[in-house]
């Protein structure tokens, strides 16, 4: 292949252009610009289904050193819509790859750009916010690509759960770590797939629940018919106001008194479903280094953040919620709970694949409150991690 075909450009719809070489499938692709800080994590991030319809910037300059393999995947597929690095490895350097980078997100179908200055691209969008973006290796005019990145329809409204929900209700396999004894009762879940990261249902298995997996159009009536213990609302990508069909399942169910835990936007489901607004951020928190005060314990929690969307903290001008966790960066809400009822979320990602680990007490948390609703006489602590 000629070297001037796997030239690359990337256009924002304000006109900042980024030219550069193109890895990945060469073509074209589109979606919202954003940056993720972490220092690794790269396949975990690309299978993310909540990174649908964005082109996700790597501020991290040297990317697929490790390879991929099996193993690190979050999804059956890689999730965002185009990917932006600054390096990209040629050859990968670890005894668990199963393959390299380039290749991978070729036969996926990804498009992808380097050699860019990823540091002038996060700070522009730092400063100006998220934009809508094109990524071309077969358009090069630069008007001609402004123009699609201007056409393109903007986050704020898109409902973007149906396109990465499951397709019906069904059981999850099992995915426990090696040695976790499986409780002799274990708790039943319904998980709502909002875009259900496989992390997060490996820490639910190693806590001793049995998972009912179920698409995010599922009403209340049939949730509550699978009998569940507990309930969860899963992450995913999108406008969460644009959701209003699991908004009304999750007004429904916290009525029904049982145990609901939700994170990222499954947190702002819950938090639309109390009565209260979301509000999208200028540039949304990507990383694994966000620091996040509880304010019940004073503990500051290192997570592992994807949203573009939070809470407005309106919401606790009403008695019955309560803030329990706060972002250390911007003092935007990042957790609370219902003061009388077994309802609580974080915005963030406590799961945390590839880490860090600090807010793994939450899983027990939620095994704690269905123990109580269930009336056993031993229950799972809810301490820290």
């Amino acid at each position: 292949m000629p070297r001037e075909s796997l030239r690359a450009t990337l256009a924002l719809e304000d006109g900042i252009i980024f030219k550069g070489n193109a890895f990945g499938r060469i073509g074209e692709t589109s979606g919202e610009v954003v940056f993720n800080t972490s220092l690794c994590g790269y396949q975990e991030v690309l299978t993310d289904p909540s990174y649908r319809g964005q082109l996700v910037t790597m501020t991290y300059p040297h990317i697929g050193n490790y390879g991929v393999n099996r193993d690190d995947v979050e999804s059956s597929r890689p999730q965002v819509a185009g990917f932006i690095v600054r390096e990209i490895s040629t050859s990968a350097s670890s005894w668990r790859a199963s393959g390299e980078l380039n290749r991978y997100l070729e036969e996926a179908g990804v498009v992808g750009l380097s050699e860019i200055d990823t540091r002038m691209l996060t700070r522009h969008l730092r400063t100006h916010g998220a934009k809508r973006g094109v990524i071309s290796a077969i358009d090069h005019d630069v008007d001609s690509l402004i123009a699609k990145a201007r056409a393109i329809p903007s986050m704020v409204g898109a409902d973007l759960a149906r396109e990465v929900t499951c397709a019906s209700i069904h059981r999850s396999e099992s995915l426990a770590p090696p040695g976790a004894a499986p409780g002799a009762s274990p708790f039943r879940v319904v998980a709502y797939d909002l875009g259900l990261k496989r992390n997060i249902l490996r820490m639910l298995a190693g806590i001793g629940c049995d998972v009912t997996i179920v698409p995010a159009t599922t009403t209340a009536r049939e949730a509550i018919a699978l009998d569940p213990d507990g309930v969860f609302f899963s992450n995913g990508p999108g406008d969460p106001e644009a959701c209003g069909y699991a908004v009304e399942a999750a007004a429904e169910l916290i009525r029904s008194g049982r145990p609901i835990f939700g994170i990222c936007l499954g947190h702002q489901i819950l938090g639309l479903a109390c009565g209260g607004r979301t509000f999208k951020l200028k540039y949304g928190h990507r990383g694994g280094n966000h620091p996040v005060k509880n304010l019940a314990t004073g503990h500051v929690e290192i997570t592992a953040q994807n949203h573009g969307f939070a809470v407005e903290p309106t919401l606790f001008d009403r008695s019955e919620y309560v803030l329990t966790h706060v972002n250390l960066n911007d003092g935007t809400v990042e957790g609370f709970r219902h003061r009388d009822l077994p309802v609580f979320s974080v915005q963030y990602h406590p799961e945390a694949s590839p880490g860090p680990h600090d807010s793994h007490y939450l899983f027990r948390e939620f095994t704690a409150r269905m123990a109580a609703r269930r009336g056993d006489r031993v229950s799972v602590g809810a301490g820290r991690a």
